[in-house]
């Protein structure tokens, strides 16, 4: 079975979130997308401490389409940086990582 994944991201905002995860749903990239608003992100940018409202985007897809779903998350990222991380799903219930991979056909 295909590699299962969690990739990771931010977005300033719900409606930049909601538009790429839509776009990565319909290509059939990935399975699903939550978004989990009210995120508070502290960083060091540019030298500087600084904080941002955020929206955390979990995006649950497979190996196979990680490249695909990197390129789309970085054309339509509002972010000069994004945070772009894929972590493997290592267990979980075998009907519900078959449907994500079923789904993220691309």
């Amino acid at each position: 079975m295909n590699e299962v994944l969690y990739v990771l991201t931010n977005l300033p905002d719900e409606p930049s979130a909601r538009k790429l995860g839509r776009m990565l749903v319909e290509s059939r990239l990935v399975a699903c997308v939550n978004l989990l608003g009210g995120v508070e992100s502290v960083y060091r940018w540019k030298g500087n401490v600084e904080t941002a409202s955020e929206v955390l985007v979990v995006i649950k897809t497979v190996a196979s389409t990680y490249d695909r779903v990197q390129s789309l998350i970085l054309e339509h990222h509002p972010y000069e940086l994004p945070e772009i991380v894929a972590v493997p799903v290592v267990q979980g219930l075998a009907p519900y990582l078959q449907w994500i991979a079923a789904e993220s056909s691309g």
